[in-house]
C-alpha cells in the first residue's frame, strides 16, 4: 500500500501507487479519495485508453486492411501480445487490468469530481518508442514478450503482486529495463513520469489525488519541484532511416544488375537474372506464407507477388496474399469478439484477425529474406 502526500506552493498531491491487477489497490483507491476529498482526481490514462476502459475496445471499428497497408501489422500484434499478456496476469487472480483506474473514475462521478487524464497519448509512447529503439531492443524485447505469452511460468498469485509492490523490488526491475531495454525505458518510463508530473501540476484545483502504477511513482515524485516544457514529449519526428532508404535502393540496385548484364554479358544472362530473381525472392516470400497455414492460392500469391513488390517503394507482397487470404477466411463478428482472449499461438492461427495479420508479416519477411539472398547471387552470376 503506497500513498504520499506532497505540498506545493500551489496544491497538495496525494499520489497513490497501485498494481494494475491488485484488489487491494482497488480498496486503497477508494479509501484514499473518500478520505482526503479531492477537488480533482487524476488517473494514469490518456483519453484512448479511458474510453477504452469505460465502454470497452470496439475491435469491430478495425479496419485491417488500413493495418496492413500502412506498414502497422508488427507494431499492432505487439500491442496485442502485450494487452492479452496483461490480461492473462489479470485473470490468474480474479482482476482485470485497470479496475482501480475505473473505480477512480466511478467515484469521481459520484462525486460530481472532475477527471484529470494525465497519461501521454498510447500511439504517441508507442511510436516514439518504435522510432527511438534499435533493431536489437526491438528483437530482443519481441523475444521475451513472445516467451512471457506462450510459456507457462509460475502463477502469479496476490501475494507475489504485493511482494512485487515493495520498492526496492520495484526499484531492481526499473534498474534491469534501464539495463536490458535503455532507450525503451527512457520512452516509456521516464518521459511518461515527466508527463504525468506535469499534468498534475498543471490541473486545476487545490487538491489532487493522482493514481498511478507504483512504477511511475518515484519518477513522477522527481518532477514535481516545479512545471517543465513538455511539447517535445509529444512530438513523433519523421525520420529518415536505412530501411525506408533501402525501398529505393534495392529497385535502383537491381536495374543497375539488369543493365550491367544486358551490357557486358548479353540477353542470355539478362534473363537469368530476372528469371533467379523471380525464383529466389518468389520461393521465399511463398515459404514465409506457409508458415502461417494459409490457402494454397494465397501461397502462390505470394509467390508471383513478392518479385515485383521488392522492387517497388510503395508495395509488399504480403498486402496481396492477406487480401486472397481474406476471400477464403473472411473475419467474423466474433473473431473481433475474441482478440482479447488469445492465450496460444493456436488460437493466434485459429482467430480469422490475427491469423489474416499473421499471413501478411510472414510474406514479408520471406520476401525480406529473399532480397538478402538474391542480391549475393545475382552478383555472382554476372561477376
Amino acid at each position: 500500500m503506497v500513498v504520499e502526500k506532497i505540498k506545493t506552493r500551489e496544491k497538495t498531491i496525494v499520489l497513490v501507487g497501485t498494481a494494475h491487477i491488485s484488489r487491494e489497490s482497488i480498496e486503497l483507491v477508494k479509501k484514499t479519495i473518500e478520505k482526503e476529498k479531492p477537488d480533482i482526481v487524476g488517473v494514469e490514462l490518456d483519453a484512448q485508453r479511458y474510453t477504452q476502459l469505460k465502454m470497452g475496445k470496439r475491435w469491430q471499428e478495425m479496419d485491417i486492411g488500413q493495418i496492413i497497408k500502412e506498414g502497422k501489422v508488427y507494431l499492432f500484434l505487439i500491442n496485442l501480445l502485450l494487452s492479452n499478456l496483461q490480461r492473462r496476469l489479470g485473470d490468474e487472480i480474479g482482476i482485470a487490468p485497470g479496475t482501480e483506474m475505473l473505480e477512480a473514475i466511478k467515484l469521481a462521478e459520484e462525486k460530481k469530481l472532475p477527471i484529470a487524464l494525465l497519461d501521454r497519448d498510447i500511439q504517441v509512447t508507442m511510436k516514439r518508442a518504435f522510432q527511438n529503439t534499435g533493431i536489437v531492443e526491438k528483437a530482443k524485447l519481441l523475444l521475451q514478450v513472445i516467451t512471457g505469452f506462450f510459456q507457462e511460468g509460475e502463477a502469479l498469485t496476490k501475494e507475489k503482486v504485493e511482494e512485487l509492490k515493495k520498492t526496492d523490488i520495484l526499484n531492481k526491475l526499473m534498474s534491469e529495463l534501464s539495463r536490458e531495454f535503455p532507450s525503451l525505458k527512457k520512452i516509456l518510463v521516464d518521459e511518461r513520469d515527466l508527463f504525468i508530473a506535469n499534468q498534475i501540476l498543471n490541473a486545476p484545483g487545490k487538491k489532487i489525488v493522482a493514481i498511478l502504477g507504483l512504477g511511475h511513482l518515484e519518477g513522477v515524485k522527481k518532477y514535481l519541484d516545479k512545471k517543465r516544457d513538455t511539447s517535445e514529449l509529444v512530438l513523433v519526428k519523421k525520420k529518415k532511416n536505412i530501411f525506408g532508404l533501402l525501398k529505393y535502393v534495392i529497385p535502383a540496385l537491381f536495374f543497375v544488375f539488369i543493365a550491367y548484364a544486358f551490357l557486358a554479358k548479353g540477353i542470355e544472362a539478362t534473363a537469368n537474372v530476372f528469371l533467379w530473381w523471380f525464383l529466389i525472392t518468389g520461393i521465399c516470400s511463398a515459404i514465409g506464407a506457409m508458415l502461417s497455414k494459409p490457402h494454397p492460392l494465397s501461397i502462390l500469391t505470394a509467390f508471383v507477388a513478392a518479385p515485383f513488390t521488392t522492387l517497388h517503394p510503395a508495395l509488399a507482397s504480403g498486402w496481396f496474399a492477406a487480401g486472397v487470404e481474406m476471400k477464403f477466411r473472411n473475419p467474423k463478428v466474433k473473431d473481433f469478439e475474441s482478440l482479447a482472449k488469445l492465450n496460444s499461438y493456436s488460437d493466434w492461427e485459429k482467430n480469422r484477425v490475427t491469423h489474416l495479420l499473421m499471413v501478411a508479416a510472414y510474406t514479408n519477411i520471406g520476401s525480406t529474406i529473399g532480397v538478402v539472398i538474391a542480391f549475393p547471387y545475382l552478383l555472382a552470376l554476372i561477376g
